[in-house]
């Protein structure tokens, strides 16, 4: 390689094994993990580092970092930085240019930290009807990015994962497969075999959720306390309020401040019995508490997006290109996955969506299907502008559920050239076709 190549590759931000002289940041080792749910149950799954989740990467915003990943396991894998404004080529989808890592291989990822927030890594390979690949598996872990001013008016801080484990096919009414699960956790422990948060009363306490589930929408509470929501997928909201529960679709993140002052042993879990029952839950321990910990199931609780919001906003709607998308799930044959159209085309034949540096659009998600979908658009963030009819402003997303038989519109700056992928985030509905590319012209 000439020394001008060799310059050229590094500037674009991903460097080969070979190349690698400066130690890294940070290093991720794609393999095999062993997660211990409890003494009775194992997943044998992959993860990174030896563990589900991975490890915590957490940089001050702006900063630029060196990643090396080694994928240690027999199969090509990439790892997507989600939700953080990267150049296509090292976001981690093989969709946009970023390199698949081969078996027994290493890759160097080089980029700016930014925007500030809860963000996440994980696997962004296509599953298929395979269970042991993609986000069934172990592979994800936290990003935070540290604000440049950091209010810190909280006590303590806690990384709470909800994930889903040992994943099966199964026969919905439909007669079409879908996947469930037999184990839950909230990190790599189910309900009451994790080291319980240990809070003190009085404490505010900073709770950043994940949902890294393959496919499912899940509903916590805290029973005796409130949840102030001060963040959506790492982006301050508008109007932070308190609600009893929390509903995160797959992909999505929620900041929440608890102040402590219901002391006790209380369970931090799933609403749903079942869910809560299969694992999905953690202790919440006061100092010089004890007892068996209690669960009270809330009242019925509407989770809607406008209430972080504002009515009005900067941007009006007629200065937005308008862009249709419409969401529709094909019937294949029973006992087989529904395929997934936008505008009529499944990926890889969906249309582009075409927009030009600087432009606003206005992407009308018109889900008319059966099932509520988490729409993810890489790369950038988007601000909600109009949720089943109601306007709002203020909540800036790169994930949103919409609901079956609704419309969600969203407003996006295009401000970040490169190729940019645009898909479900539930894994099976993207592996089935729920994919398009936002295109700069």
């Amino acid at each position: 390689m000439h020394r001008r190549d060799f310059i050229r590759s590094l500037s674009a931000g991903v460097v080969g094994a070979l190349q690698v002289q400066i130690p890294a940041d940070f290093t991720l080792r794609i393999q095999p993990v062993t997660v211990e749910l409890t003494p009775k149950h194992h997943v044998k799954t992959m993860g990174y580092n030896g563990a589900s989740p991975g490890p915590l990467i957490r940089v001050p915003e702006g900063k630029t970092i060196s990643i090396d990943v080694f994928n240690e396991t027999n199969a090509e894998e990439i790892v997507h930085w989600h939700g953080l404004h990267i150049p296509s080529n090292v976001d981690g989808a093989m969709e946009e240019g970023s390199p698949l890592i081969p078996p027994h291989s290493s890759l160097r990822y080089n980029f700016t930290a930014t925007p500030s927030g809860t963000r996440w890594y994980h696997t962004h390979v296509a599953a298929g009807r395979n269970l042991n690949r993609g986000l069934y598996t172990g592979q994800f872990g936290f990003f935070c990015i540290e604000p440049r001013q950091e209010p810190g008016n909280y006590d303590a801080e806690f990384f709470l994962a909800l994930k889903d484990w040992d994943p099966y096919w199964t026969a919905q009414m439909s007669d079409s497969l879908d996947v469930a699960y037999q184990r839950l956790s909230i990190n790599d422990r189910s309900l009451g075999f994790a080291e319980p948060l240990r809070v003190k009363e009085g404490q505010r306490i900073l709770l950043r959720l994940l949902n890294a589930s393959a496919t499912q929408l899940h509903r916590v509470a805290l029973p005796g306390h409130l949840f102030r929501v001060v963040a959506l997928d790492g982006n301050p909201v508008a109007t932070p309020q308190q609600v009893e529960v929390l509903e995160l679709g797959p992909a999505e993140r929620v900041d929440a401040m608890v102040t402590m002052n219901a002391p006790g042993v209380w369970i931090l879990g799933a609403i749903d019995d079942h869910t809560r029952d299969a694992g999905m839950g953690i202790v919440v321990e006061y100092a010089g508490q004890t007892g068996t910990p209690v669960w009270r199931t809330p009242g019925r609780a509407l989770w809607n997006y406008t209430a972080f919001g504002t009515q009005g906003g900067a941007v009006s709607a007629e200065s937005a290109v308008r862009v249709p998308l419409v969401f529709r799930q094909k019937f294949v044959s029973s006992h087989w996955q529904d395929h997934w159209t936008i505008n009529g085309k499944q990926y890889p034949h969906t249309d582009p969506i075409e927009v030009t540096q600087g432009g606003t659009y206005r992407l009308i998600f018109d889900n008319q299907s059966t099932e509520a979908h988490p729409i993810h658009l890489h790369r950038h963030t988007f601000e909600l502008v109009n949720v089943g009819g109601a306007e709002t402003r203020g909540v800036r997303k790169d994930v949103v559920m919409v609901g079956a038989n609704s419309q969600v519109q969203v407003e996006v700056v295009a401000n970040n050239p490169g190729p940019t992928l645009f898909h479900c985030h539930n894994q099976m509905h993207m592996d089935f076709g729920f994919m398009t590319m936002l295109r700069y012209r």
